[in-house]
C-alpha cells in the first residue's frame, strides 16, 4: 500500500558534520524525495546524546495526564481524553509497568499490532501528554528541539507570540496502547519527534498527495462530526485502522521508531500511531519556505477556541513580498505540488528544480463549496456552455418547449438532435465512459420517437427504446381536501390514490429546481414548508448543474454485520468516479419522470423509470427508485435511512437487499396512518432516548422533520416532532420596549415580565493558567486593572481574575465581547438582565423545560411567590476545561457509562 511514485518512508544517517545544520539537512532530505511519503526517520550520529543521564527526572511533574477512552468497533473508533490528577514521572513509570498497564508478550511487530487493534477499546491507558519543557541539556546545540531556528521562529522573534508545543517543546510520557489519533499538524506545519528512552513507538502515515482522500474517507464514516466541524480530524479523536485504509484503497505506510531516533512529519501528512510501552518523547513544530503555501491554505478548526491559528501575513510579507498585495486582497490562490521540495533544497538540485512556486489559477481564496450558487457569480461562458448541454434528459433538467419547437420536419429534428448529442459528447469527456455508454434517451422534449433516434446514434452511445407512460384518468373530486400544509403537495402522490403520472412529474420537477436539487439528498435537507409553485419558478435562474451531495458515501457502504460476507458487494469503493476533487457531482435527470439526482448517488445504468413503480418501504410516489432483491422497488432515500437495508453492489447502488429488515420496522407511520388505508412501508424510529415515534423517511422529510448524518456505525439521526432542534437564533425577532415576554426569575421559575430597555453588556474572555477559559467575565472581575475606566486590557496581557469563590486566579486576556442585553421587570418589581436567547415571546412555542417551570404570579394567593430560594448567579459562570490536546471533557456519569 505504498503510494505510486513514493519511495516509502526513508531513513537517513547523517554524519556529524551534516548533523550540525538542521534546516540544511531537512532541505537535503526533501531533495531526496523524503517529503513525498509524509514521514521520515533520522538516526543521529553514534556519539550524539541530547542528555547525559535520565536518572534525575523522577520528580518531574506531569500536570495533566489523560486517560484515553476509546469507543467503536470494526476498525473505526473515537477517542475521548479524560483528565486525571497530576503525577510525577516516578508514579507514571510505576503505573505503566504495573500488571494492569504493562506491554503484552509478542514475537514480532505484526503480532503486537494485531493485539493493539484488537484491544484498543479495553483497559484505557494513561498518557502523560503535553508536558511543557525539554530534556535536552542546555549546552546541546545540534538538533535541539527547543532551538531549531527555522522560519517558524519568525513568529516569536518578530511578534513576540509563544505557542506552547508549536514553537516550544512538549514532552510525552507514554505507556502500552497510548495513542495519537489521525491528524495533521497545526497549520499543516512540519513536526519533529525524538524518542528519548523506553519502548518503541509505531507510526502510520498517509502521503500528503492522498490527504484529501483520507479526509473524504473520515468524513464518510463520521459525517456527524464533519457536519459540526469541517476540520474535525484536528480534534485528534478519530482512529481508523490500517485494515480500513487498505479496504478503501487509501495508500499508507508504517514504521517503528526506536529510542534515540528522530521522526519528521511533513506538511499536510496525516499520521497516527501508538506506544509499545513506557517511554518518553519530545516534540515540536517547525517550518521551511515550502510550508508557507500549506499554511495559507490550511483548513482550521472553527468549533474550538483554543485551536492554534498563525497569521500568515508576516510570512507572506517576508518571504513572498511580490505576492503580498494579492494575498491581502484574497487573490493569491493556486494548487500545491506535493512532490516539489522546499526552495532551500536548490543547492542540492539546481536553481530550477528547487524552485517551489504554485501554479496559479483564476479564483478567490478557498471557501466551502456552496449548494445554492447565485446567478451573478456564475461565469457567462460556463452558463452558456451548460445551456447548450441541457437538452438531453441525463445531463440537466430543462423545460425546453420554446427552444425545441416541433416544425414537423424530421430533417430539422435530426439536426437539433445531432447538435444535442454532440454537446453530450463534450460533457462525456468529463465523466465516466462506462456509465454514459448505457445512456437512456427519451423523446420528451423533441416529440421524435426513440425508434427514429436509434437511426442516428453517435459512436459509443446506445439509444434504448423508451417505454411509454401509462396515462390513466384520475378523478380526485371525491377525495377529502388536505388540511396540513406539509401534505398538500403530496395529495396526489399517496400510493393509496390512483396513479397520476403528471402529478409525479410536476413534483419531481419542483424538487429538482429547489435546493438541494437532488431527490436523494432530500434525506438530509429540511426545507421550509411554504414551497414555490412550479409555475412561479424561472428555470433559467433556478437551474444548478452540479452541487455538493449531502449523502456521505458511508451511508451506501455501511452494512449490518451479518451481511459482511458478500463477495460482490462492492465494498471498498468509498470514492466514486462521479465525485469531483472539489466534492461536487453532476446533477442528472430523467427526461420522462423528471426525477433529478447526483451522478455520484445513483446507478451506473439507466436513470429513467417510466413505468409506475411503488416503493415497498414507504407510502409515497415520486423520487428516485432502485430495484430491490425481492423483485420490488425502493426509494434510494428509504434504503439509506433504514439501517438494515443494504446496497449489494455499492458502486452501482443496486440492487437493494431488504432481507435483513426486522418485521418490527413494518408498522404504522405517525404521519401517513390517517391518509393510507392499509399498513404499508418500513418505519424508522426517533433517535432521542426511548422515543417510540415511528415514521417513514419520506413522510418525515416532507413534514420537515430533522434528519442528520450520524457517526458510524449508525447512518441517520432522526429527530421527531416531539424533539425539535434548539431555537434558531438567527430567526428570533428583536424585542421592543414595553413588550410582554416570558423570562426566568431569580427563583428559577418562569414568569411573564415586561421589557424595560435594551442595553449593551461587555464581557471579557480569558484563558486561565491551567488551560481552562471563561468568556463571561465582567470588567470589574479584573483586579489588577480598572477596566471600567481604562477599558479592556491588551490581548495577551496577564490579568488577575476575582472568581466566584472570591479567590484570585492568573489568566491571559483574550477578547472583549459586547452583547445586547434586555432589562426585564417582573410583577414583584424586581428586574434582571437577560440575553435574547433566554427570553421567549408570548406567541412562541415554549420548550418542555420552560412549560414545566411556568408560573403566573398574579394567580397566587400567598406573598412568598417571588421569595423562593434564589439561584446563585455566580454558578452560571463556568470555567471550561480546554487545552490543545485534551480535547473533550466528559461528565462523570457519561464516563462511568463508557467504562461499564
Amino acid at each position: 500500500h505504498i503510494a505510486p511514485g513514493s519511495k516509502g518512508i526513508m531513513t537517513f544517517h547523517p554524519t556529524a558534520e551534516e548533523f550540525q545544520n538542521f534546516s540544511r539537512y531537512i532541505a537535503y532530505m526533501e531533495s531526496q524525495g523524503a517529503h513525498k511519503a509524509g514521514l521520515a526517520k533520522i538516526v543521529p550520529p553514534k556519539d550524539w546524546k541530547p542528555r547525559k543521564s535520565y536518572d534525575d527526572i523522577d520528580d518531574l511533574v506531569i500536570p495533566a495526564p489523560i486517560q484515553q477512552v476509546v469507543t467503536g468497533q470494526s476498525g473505526l473508533f473515537t477517542q475521548y481524553n479524560i483528565q486525571k490528577k497530576p503525577m510525577t514521572v516516578r508514579e507514571f513509570r510505576k503505573t505503566a509497568n504495573s500488571d494492569k498497564f504493562c506491554s503484552p508478550r509478542y514475537t514480532d511487530f505484526e503480532e503486537l499490532e494485531r493485539k493493539y487493534w484488537k484491544n484498543v477499546t479495553f483497559n484505557p491507558p494513561i498518557y502523560g501528554a503535553d508536558v511543557n519543557g525539554t530534556l535536552y541539556d542546555p549546552d546541546v546545540t545540534d538538533w535541539n528541539i527547543g532551538k531549531l531556528s527555522t522560519i517558524l521562529d519568525t513568529v516569536e522573534h518578530e511578534s513576540g507570540i509563544t505557542i506552547e508545543g508549536v514553537n516550544t517543546p512538549y514532552l510525552y510520557f507514554g505507556m502500552w496502547k497510548t495513542t495519537f489519533a489521525w491528524h495533521t499538524e497545526d497549520m499543516d506545519l512540519y513536526s519533529i519527534n525524538y524518542l528519548h528512552f523506553g519502548a518503541p513507538k509505531s507510526w502510520y502515515c498517509v502521503p500528503p498527495e492522498h490527504g484529501k482522500r483520507m479526509e473524504r474517507l473520515a468524513q464518510g464514516f463520521f459525517p456527524g462530526s464533519h457536519q459540526n466541524c469541517e476540520a474535525f480530524l484536528r480534534h485528534k479523536m478519530t482512529l481508523i485502522s490500517p485494515s480500513i485504509l487498505r479496504k478503501y484503497g487509501i495508500p499508507f505506510e508504517k514504521i517503528t521508531q526506536e529510542p534515540g531516533e528522530f521522526m519528521v512529519t511533513f506538511p499536510y501528512s496525516y499520521h497516527a500511531g501508538f506506544n509499545h510501552g513506557y517511554n518518553c518523547a519530545e516534540s515540536t513544530n517547525f517550518a521551511t519556505e515550502r510550508w508557507i503555501e500549506y499554511g495559507k491554505r490550511a483548513i482550521l478548526c472553527s468549533c474550538r477556541k483554543d485551536m492554534v491559528k498563525i497569521s500568515m501575513d508576516l510570512f507572506v510579507k517576508k518571504y513572498q513580498p511580490e505576492r503580498y498585495e494579492q494575498w491581502l486582497a484574497g487573490r493569491d490562490t493556486g494548487s500545491i505540488d506535493h512532490s516539489r521540495p522546499t526552495p532551500e533544497a536548490k543547492e542540492f538540485l539546481g536553481e530550477e528544480e528547487g524552485r517551489c512556486s504554485p501554479s496559479h489559477e483564476i479564483g478567490t481564496k478557498r471557501h466551502r463549496v456552496c449548494l445554492d450558487v447565485p446567478d451573478e457569480v456564475v461565469p457567462k461562458d460556463e452558463e452558456e456552455e451548460y445551456g447548450k448541454k441541457a437538452r438531453l434528459g441525463l445531463t440537466t433538467q430543462v423545460t425546453g418547449a420554446e427552444e425545441c419547437k416541433d416544425t414537423g420536419n424530421l430533417t430539422d429534428r435530426k439536426a437539433v438532435l445531432f447538435f444535442l448529442i454532440t454537446s453530450f459528447h463534450n460533457l462525456k469527456r468529463h465523466t465516466d465512459d462506462a456509465w454514459y455508454d448505457t445512456f437512456h434517451v427519451t423523446s420528451d422534449f423533441t416529440n421524435v420517437s426513440c425508434q427514429r433516434l436509434s437511426q442516428i446514434p453517435p459512436p459509443n452511445v446506445k439509444l434504448f427504446e423508451s417505454r411509454p407512460f401509462m396515462f390513466l384518468y384520475v378523478n380526485m373530486e371525491d377525495e377529502p381536501e388536505e388540511t396540513e400544509e406539509w401534505a398538500k403537495p403530496l395529495a396526489k402522490l399517496w400510493q393509496s390514490r390512483p396513479y397520476n403520472p403528471q402529478a409525479e412529474r410536476e413534483y419531481n420537477q419542483l424538487m429538482g429546481l429547489q435546493a438541494p436539487y437532488c431527490s436523494i439528498c432530500l434525506l438530509f435537507h429540511t426545507y421550509d414548508q411554504v414551497r414555490t409553485p412550479l409555475s412561479c419558478l424561472n428555470y433559467s435562474s433556478a437551474v444548478v448543474h452540479r452541487s455538493k451531495p449531502l449523502i456521505p458515501e458511508m451511508c451506501f457502504s455501511t452494512t449490518n454485520d451479518k451481511t459482511n460476507n458478500s463477495s460482490n458487494s462492492g465494498e471498498g469503493q468509498l470514492s466514486t468516479p462521479h465525485l469531483e476533487e472539489d466534492g461536487t457531482s453532476l446533477l442528472v435527470s430523467c427526461s420522462q419522470c423528471c426525477v433529478r439526482v447526483h451522478a455520484s448517488e445513483y446507478s451506473q445504468s439507466s436513470v429513467c423509470l417510466s413505468l409506475p413503480q411503488d416503493c415497498c418501504l414507504c407510502s409515497l410516489r415520486g423520487g428516485a427508485l432502485q430495484r430491490a432483491n425481492n423483485d420490488k422497488w425502493v426509494h434510494v432515500l428509504c434504503a439509506l435511512a433504514v439501517l438494515e437495508a443494504r446496497f449489494v453492489n455499492i458502486a452501482h447502488r443496486n440492487p437493494v437487499d431488504l432481507s435483513y429488515i426486522p418485521l418490527a420496522r413494518f408498522q404504522l407511520c405517525f404521519y401517513c396512518k390517517r391518509r393510507v388505508k392499509r399498513d404499508v412501508g418500513c418505519c424508522v424510529q426517533c433517535s432521542h432516548g426511548r422515543c417510540t415515534t415511528a415514521i417513514h423517511p419520506t413522510c418525515a422529510q416532507a413534514a420537515g422533520q430533522l434528519m442528520q448524518p450520524d457517526d458510524w456505525p449508525f447512518i441517520v439521526h432522526v429527530t421527531c416532532y416531539r424533539h425539535k432542534s434548539p431555537r434558531n437564533k438567527a430567526a428570533m425577532r428583536e424585542l421592543e420596549v414595553g413588550q410582554n415576554v416570558i423570562c426566568k426569575h431569580k427563583n428559577g421559575r418562569y414568569y411573564q415580565c415586561e421589557v424595560l430597555e435594551l442595553t449593551i453588556a461587555t464581557f471579557y474572555e480569558v484563558v486561565f493558567d491551567d488551560g481552562s477559559y471563561s468568556d463571561n467575565l465582567f470588567p470589574e472581575d479584573i483586579e489588577n486593572r480598572d477596566c471600567v475606566k481604562l477599558g479592556p486590557p491588551t490581548v495577551g496581557d496577564v490579568v488577575q481574575v476575582r472568581w466566584t469563590d472570591n479567590l484570585l486566579y492568573g489568566a491571559k486576556f483574550v477578547a472583549s465581547h459586547s452583547i445586547p442585553m434586555y432589562q426585564m421587570e417582573f410583577e414583584d418589581g424586581s428586574s434582571l438582565s437577560a440575553k435574547r436567547e433566554e427570553v421567549y415571546s408570548l406567541d412562541e412555542e415554549l420548550p418542555k423545560r420552560v412549560k414545566s417551570r411556568m408560573s403566573k404570579a398574579s394567580d397566587m394567593r400567598f406573598d412568598g411567590i417571588f421569595t423562593e430560594k434564589e439561584v446563585k448567579q455566580g454558578s452560571k459562570r463556568q470555567r471550561v476545561i480546554n487545552s490543545r490536546y485534551r480535547e473533550d471533557y466528559i461528565e462523570p456519569l457519561i464516563y462511568r457509562a463508557i467504562m461499564e
